[in-house]
């Protein structure tokens, strides 16, 4: 393994012949992360391939994230939340397109397999959100829970952590949205309903695909297609406003079932749709060009093309107002396609205004009465 001085990458084209990815993980790359001062590269020393790596499993590990807050704030315009919690780093699911892995950088750990398998978990959320809830200074608007990564991701099975931020958040009646392509979520049912009887949540759950084979090479360890949409059932049974979202939009790939997909929602029950166009910041820009190599190297190179189309000729485009949807013709028409197909099946509802009057600071753990 040859170590160089960390330049600035070039734009990435199609990568040379790699390792097999590992069952189950949707990178088959560990590049280094950009912030580090140094860049490791492959050489051939002469050994043959493993011919069993294809069969190779690599195990999640968890480790201790010991933040001082849960709620993190942003001013950016393209999202309708200024404050969101996300309850992990990296996420088990291991979706090739996720717009997260580069923020493992920020760990010293690579976007790439790294982000899928050694995640980080904050095992004092929960009371850390009861102390900034309880904060004199503090004014309620809504939460968004798991937008980063997937709050209902295989690992929460055996944490319990989303559950306990949801208990702090019904507790007070705090207002939340919540987004997931996990049918985990329906273990919370009694939470999220006992919210919605008070307009205190929305739910988004994401679909990318209806084609079972395409999903389960690019979100691995996601639910499947049919299950979401029966999570989404599930939810709109119990009260629960939930919409769906088709992310990421990707050219030449799922684009063509935009319709598919919003229709197979609203018949679930759905009651709001929308859509985000892939965006490849820093690392993911090689990541998914590696997975398109990988498993769809018949048209990776158009793929690449439509998407340089909608970034201005560039991979990404970072500027808020644009990394959304894109720009040029083709974004214009991925927005009138969602908006006839959103006419046409009455999916006509803007974001809800969830109810921010009903919240109450949690009451306090020490022997000090409250006087009120």
């Amino acid at each position: 393994m040859a170590v160089h001085k960390n330049t600035t990458p070039p734009l990435p084209g199609p990568p040379p012949a790699g390792p097999p990815a590992a069952r189950g993980r949707g990178a088959a790359l560990r590049p280094d992360g950009r912030f580090l001062d140094h860049q490791r590269a492959p050489v051939d020393d002469g050994w043959p391939a493993d011919p069993d790596a294809d069969e190779q499993r690599i195990a999640t590990e968890l480790r201790i994230d010991a933040a001082k807050s849960v709620i993190s704030y942003n001013r950016s315009p393209d999202i309708p939340f200024d404050r969101s919690i996300n309850p992990y780093r990296g996420c088990e699911h291991g979706c090739a397109y996720c717009f997260a892995r580069p923020s493992h950088a920020y760990l010293d750990l690579s976007p790439g397999l790294d982000f899928e398998t050694k995640l980080f978990w904050k095992p004092d959320a929960a009371a850390l959100l009861r102390q900034e809830l309880a904060r004199p200074a503090y004014r309620c608007a809504p939460i968004a829970l798991g937008v980063n990564t997937d709050a209902w991701q295989p690992v929460e099975r055996h944490t319990g952590l989303t559950r306990q931020i949801l208990e702090v958040l019904a507790e007070t009646r705090h207002p939340v949205s919540v987004i997931t392509k996990s049918a985990l979520i329906e273990r919370d049912l009694d939470l999220l309903a006992e919210l919605a009887r008070d307009n205190l949540v929305e739910a988004m759950v994401s679909v990318t695909t209806l084609d079972d084979a395409l999903a389960r090479r690019l979100e691995p360890r996601a639910a499947r297609p049919a299950r979401r949409l029966e999570t989404i059932r599930r939810l709109h049974e119990a009260g629960v406003p939930v919409g769906v979202l088709f992310a990421p939009l990707i050219p030449a790939l799922n684009d063509h079932e935009l319709e598919a997909v919003v229709e197979a929602a609203r018949a679930a029950g759905a009651g709001s749709a929308g859509y985000v166009v892939l965006r490849l910041p820093h690392e993911l820009k090689t990541l998914f060009v590696d997975w398109l190599e990988r498993h769809a190297p018949g048209r990776a190179q158009h793929v690449m093309s439509l998407v340089a189309q909608l970034r201005g000729g560039r991979e990404n485009d970072p500027r808020f107002g644009h990394r959304m949807r894109g720009e040029g013709v083709l974004a214009e028409l991925y927005r009138q396609r969602m908006r006839l197909v959103k006419t046409r099946l009455g999916l006509t509802q803007t974001r809800r205004e969830l109810n921010c009057a009903a919240f109450r600071p949690p009451r306090s753990d020490g022997p000090q009465l409250a006087l009120f």
